[in-house]
């Protein structure tokens, strides 16, 4: 079994740079995507409370018969629980609905810029919750640099990660550079963009050249720019072929190929414009 590399955060705690992610797999299906998963080997899992399946992950890994401390997972605050009692209560309710009696982190999933509760207000409850021992690290999700930057003004810890949208099509560099300035971890979520890149004639020829699938060239991509990334599949071979990633290497020329396909196209909304509160 591969050994998949860890990323220090900046308060020590560390992150595989592979994961699993439950992102769209419904509840349903959860436990099983998730069990055959950590039966490949990935052993660092992400949900969130939108997701609506944080149960059966939580179930999945007791089922595993892995130990607690061997599976990083990360969940996410939802969008309707801004305010400070909010979010303390939506946290509460992850560690149940999980069955856990922490999270290795937690993250504000959305800045949501039209709402009443400003998210430096969720932010301070999130550093309650750090405090607190019952999570690892905290972090945000679609932050931009602006965001971040009002953080870092008005709070007092940093972010430990930053979960944005991240792939060949959209490469974030500068965001991406922003984050490691000030020692965010980033995460690439839509790492595939969907599929939209998998027939890209730039992958393809790189996949052709390195005798690999366009979806671990564009994995192994992320890994070594640095990303950490956890794509999903509810499908056995698929989990595995995304788990393969560590026993070949892309060349700079390589790399360089892939990024220059950058041209700001967004798989999903603009964290600027994203007031999603679910009903």
């Amino acid at each position: 079994m591969a050994t998949v590399p860890t990323i220090t955060l900046n308060n020590g705690v560390e992150i595989p740079q592979l994961g699993f992610g439950v992102f769209q797999i419904k509840p349903e299906e959860t436990r099983e995507a998730t069990l055959a998963a950590l039966e490949v080997g990935y052993r660092h899992i992400d949900t969130a409370e939108m997701y609506g399946n944080e149960k059966e992950v939580g179930q999945a890994v007791r089922d595993s018969g892995l130990d607690r401390g061997e599976v990083f997972v990360t969940s996410k605050l939802n969008n309707g629980f801004h305010a400070r009692d909010a979010a303390l209560r939506a946290f509460d309710q992850s560690l149940i609905d999980l069955g856990f009696d922490h999270l290795d982190l937690f993250l504000v999933h959305w800045p949501l810029p039209g709402i009443d509760v400003d998210y430096v207000e969720t932010w301070k409850a999130m550093e309650e919750i750090y405090r607190s021992g019952r999570a690892k690290a905290i972090g945000v999700s679609n932050f931009k640099e602006h965001h971040l930057r009002r953080l870092f003004g008005e709070t007092e810890i940093r972010p430990a990660v930053n979960q944005v949208e991240i792939h060949p099509y959209l490469a974030q560099d500068e965001l991406r550079a922003f984050d490691a300035e000030h020692q965010i971890a980033t995460e690439a979520w839509s790492p595939i963009a969907q599929g939209k890149v998998l027939d890209d004639p730039a992958i393809v020829r790189v996949a052709e050249r390195v005798g690999r699938t366009p979806a671990q060239v564009t994995l192994r991509w992320h890994i070594q720019r640095g990303d950490i990334v956890f794509p999903k599949s509810v499908t056995r071979s698929r989990v595995e072929e995304n788990f393969a990633l560590f026993d070949f290497e892309l060349s700079e020329g390589d790399l360089r190929e892939i990024t220059a396909l950058d041209h700001n196209e967004r798989t999903g909304p603009d964290p600027d414009a994203f007031n999603y509160i679910p009903g």
